[in-house]
């Protein structure tokens, strides 16, 4: 499921950090009910060790003021904001509770919530052709041969990025529906060039990329690719994807 919500950014608001994603997030968890916000921060949905929080954050979309020099960014004709889940009380409530305050606040910056529309969108079969509206995240952590741990991050079209999009997923499905996925893998194509992005979450340096993508694997991973986010760190800012028309996709 899928809320988009527009924003009016208050005229008279500072202009927020470049890096916000965080300043999103935070105010997601501030806009939740308080037992919802805790059990969803503390716990998540569980599959082994790992803790998904079950939703994806596009970047704010819209035409935009940046200033370089100060590392701030503005949205004098307004933004919108994408949030995708398989979860569909946390959405509904975060809306609900959104349009009832009618404000939200990014740091210093006020914005007015304009408008919300909801959306459903459906993996009909084993191929998908998207779109990223957050840079998709594919990552392992490594140990050095000298000791100490470094991050190694994929880009679409190397081995291990399919291989981590696939275990990604099926721990995803798995943790949401408490069963296992059909068998089969994810294949990622691109259908232009990906472009890299490199953006920091509280301090830490990320590395993802935006891109049109043709998915091609079994349709219940797919349709968590669309729900829950392509890759990791959907809760921080990255991985939401927008289905896209796939003979459109093919022609361009």
């Amino acid at each position: 499921m899928y809320a988009y919500i527009k924003f009016r950014m208050d005229p008279s608001s500072p202009a927020i950090p470049v890096h916000y994603n965080y300043l999103i997030q935070s105010a997601i968890y501030a806009a939740l009910p308080e037992d919802m916000a805790a059990r969803l921060h503390d716990d998540g949905f569980k599959s082994g060790k790992r803790n998904f929080k079950m939703f994806a954050l596009s970047r704010l979309l819209g035409r935009f003021s940046l200033d370089r020099t100060a590392g701030t960014i503005s949205f004098p004709e307004g933004t919108s904001l994408v949030i995708s889940s398989p979860d569909r009380a946390f959405l509904l409530s975060l809306i609900n509770n959104l349009l009832t305050k009618g404000t939200v606040r990014l740091g210093q910056s006020l914005f007015y919530v304009e408008e919300v529309r909801f959306d459903e969108q459906k993996a009909e079969g084993e191929v998908l052709a998207v779109r990223t509206l957050s840079p998709v995240v594919v990552y392992s952590t490594l140990l050095r041969p000298e000791g100490g741990k470094y991050t190694c991050y994929y880009q679409p079209g190397e081995r291990e990025f399919d291989r981590l999009i696939t275990a990604n997923l099926v721990k995803k499905y798995e943790a949401f529906y408490e069963l296992r996925p059909p068998e089969g893998k994810i294949k990622v194509q691109p259908l232009d060039r990906p472009r890299l992005h490199v953006t920091t979450y509280k301090g830490t340096v990320v590395k993802g990329c935006t891109c049109r993508l043709k998915l091609s694997g079994p349709r219940e991973l797919l349709q968590m690719a669309l729900d829950a986010g392509l890759g990791g760190k959907g809760s921080q800012g990255y991985g939401c994807v927008e289905k896209i028309d796939r003979a459109k996709a093919g022609r361009a």
